[in-house]
Formats: C-alpha cells, structure tokens, sequence
C-alpha cells in the first residue's frame, strides 16, 4: 500500500510541475523587470560602457603557433572548478557515507568521535579551514614529502594523466590543500544527510531484516541502505550545488579556479560587470547540469520502485 501510495504522489507530483500559474506569471515578470532596472541603472546612474565584445576572447582563443583554439583564462578556471568540483563530490560522498553510517552505530564511543568530527568541521569557517589546511597540510606535509619533485621524476605521460586529472605539477601542493579541505568540510555535511535517510527507515524495517537472519552489515546493504538513497537524494543534490559554490572560496590560496581567474581579469580589463556576470552564468551551467542529472537520477529510482511489480 505504501508503494502505491508513493507511485500515486509522485504522478500528482508531475502534473504540478509542468502546470504554469498565475503566480509563476508574476514571479517571472518581477524578475524580468529586476534585470531590466539593474542594466538601466547600471548603464545611466553609473554611466558605464558596456563592452560585451572583448569577453569572448578571454573563454577561447586562437594560438597562432600551433594554429588551434585554445582556453583562455576563464575556460581554464572553469575547467580547474569542474576538476575540484567532481574530485570533492566523489570523496565527499564516500567520506559522509562512511562516516553516516558509524554515526548510526552501535557502539557509543564510535558515535561520539563521528559527531565530534561534524560538529568542529560544520562550526569553523570554511575560509579559517581553508588557511589552516593550507599552511599545514601545503607547506608542511607536502613539502616534507616532496610532491611536486616526486611528480617532477615520473614520466612525461604520467604528468600529462597528474595534469588532467588535478593540475600542473607546479600548483598541486596548493590544489591537494583545496581539495582535502572541501572534502572534509563537504563530507561532513553529507554525513549528517546519510545518518538522517537511515534513521528515516522504519524500525519494523530492520526487525524484520533481522528476523529473516541477516547480520547487521547485510541489513544495511540489502535492506536499509537501497531506501535511504531514494529519500536522501534530494538534500545529496543540494549538498553537490553548494559543492561547486564553495569551491569558490579556494581562490584565496591562488587556485586558478574560475573566481581567482574572474578577479585576475577584472583587475587587468576594469570590466566589472562583464567579467562577473559571465562567472555567475557560467556557475550557473554547472549546477544546472549538477541538478538536471540529479532529478534524472531520482526519477530513474522512483520509475524503478513504481514499476516493480507487488505481491498482495
């Protein structure tokens, strides 16, 4: 009855989503005219030239020594977003996993150093963790193992495959510091997310899971852990956007990621509200994209659930 039930929710769900109110109407009207009166006011109140025309240079460009186009500054902080983005998405996620899952142990002392993680990260700034993690893990810990000179010895195509995945061999130091911090900072978030979707399964679930004799790891696998991720997808798909948002704030450390490259070129064109508003739209396409394949995710389980066929 349950399922049918949620199969029945979610059709009503997407009747709603494509039936366009009077209130939508006006939502939409209110924005149009907010752009509107910004340009306006941007271009007579503050008599700004507007030149739209130079912008594109700075995403592609043509090499005239090897004759082919190639990213310019903010194509290539865009790619460097895209590479910390997914890197601290993918370790994050199997960082909160773990560490959702021995929130909901047993064992109290196991609890308490997970929630002592998540609470010390999830109360400290990003920025402070950012500086801290850089100047210990980046100027401490990397230098005394000598990443970049141990990369520096590898062959040419081993750096070619460091420098595609993560960066040049002369800024990894500094985006491993990046990179480690958002992934615990992020994952701490994603723990709290894990913990809630197994809490949020029913107790007969996991009674009678043990009754039918399976130990605690194949209850979690077979039976709690395929009804957790339906329901924690949504608050996941958030965790994810607010991801790439704040892998903004590693610019302060020189990652040449798309806002340290968006203030690079502001301070050398003064085109202030090209260069940033050519950065919002081009964040904007990427959690976009994160939040399109999200929902294609969550329609794709729920299809899978709805069609299952039940046995009364």
């Amino acid at each position: 009855m349950r399922a049918i039930s949620y199969c029945m929710e979610r059709q009503s769900a997407m009747e709603r989503r494509f039936s366009i109110t009077t209130l939508d109407v006006a939502v939409y009207v209110i924005v149009t005219g907010a752009i509107v009166f910004f340009v306006h006011r941007v271009t007579t109140g503050l008599n700004y030239h507007w030149n739209w025309s130079v912008i594109p240079q700075y995403l592609v460009r043509y090499d005239e020594q090897t004759g082919r186009w190639t990213m310019n500054l903010l194509m290539q902080g865009f790619i460097t977003t895209v590479k910390l983005s997914l890197w601290t998405i993918v370790l994050a996620t199997i960082l909160g996993t773990v560490m959702g899952l021995l929130r909901t142990s047993h064992r109290p002392v196991v609890r308490l150093a997970v929630r002592t993680y998540v609470e010390l990260t999830r109360n400290i700034p990003p920025l402070v963790l950012i500086f801290i993690f850089y100047f210990f893990i980046g100027e401490q810990i990397m230098s005394l193992i000598g990443i970049e000179r141990l990369i520096g010895r590898t062959p040419p195509w081993f750096q070619g495959l460091v420098s595609t995945l993560f960066t040049g061999k002369e800024n990894l130091s500094a985006f491993l510091s990046a990179l480690i911090t958002l992934v615990i900072y992020e994952g701490s978030y994603i723990t709290e997310i894990i913990r809630a979707g197994i809490e949020s399964i029913e107790k007969g679930q996991w009674e009678a899971s043990a009754a039918s004799g399976l130990t605690r790891i194949q209850q979690v696998r077979h039976v709690i852990m395929p009804q957790a991720v339906r329901r924690v997808i949504p608050p996941i798909a958030g965790q994810f956007i607010s991801t790439i948002k704040d892998s903004a704030i590693v610019s302060v450390i020189s990652i040449q990621e798309l806002t340290f490259q968006g203030m690079e070129l502001m301070s050398a064109t003064y085109l202030t509200f090209e260069v940033w508003i050519t950065i919002t739209l081009m964040y904007f396409v990427l959690t976009a994209l994160c939040s399109f394949a999200m929902q294609r995710l969550e329609g794709r389980l729920r299809d899978k659930v709805c069609a299952t066929p039940l046995h009364l």
